[in-house]
């Protein structure tokens, strides 16, 4: 069983920044691509991020490109989301997710563990 933590969620203005980290006690993440989701009140979750496990590739959804950067560190078997130029929807609950499968995956329903959500509220 992988569990995931996140944290770094916070009250920011429009236009702050944030880090976000996922990391895990026990098993190590750097055997899966991980995720980071999002999803606002209301709303269905989001894909937001993803990094591979070695290659360090990554995929970004529309709304975050340029703004958002995805990175891992193997040795701290944990995976950042920076986010930069924070706009007020951006606020929602961010979850990262991990999967064993080799591909850059979007959908929500590819990943078969999750963390429990660290809140992001951007105040405009």
């Amino acid at each position: 069983q992988l569990q995931l933590v996140e944290s770094g969620g916070g009250l920011v203005q429009a236009g702050d920044s944030l880090r976000l980290s996922c990391t895990t006690s026990g098993r190590t993440l750097n055997y899966n691509h991980i995720a980071w989701f999002r999803q606002a009140p209301g709303k269905e979750r989001e894909f937001v991020a993803v990094i591979s496990d070695t290659t360090r590739r990554s995929a970004y959804a529309d709304s975050t490109k340029g703004r958002f950067t995805i990175s891992r560190d193997n040795d701290k078997n944990t995976v950042y989301l920076q986010m930069h130029s924070l706009h007020p929807e951006d606020t929602a609950v961010y979850y990262c997710a991990a999967t064993s499968q080799q591909v850059l995956l979007t959908g929500p329903t590819s990943y078969k563990y999750w963390g429990q959500g660290t809140q992001v509220t951007v105040s405009s």
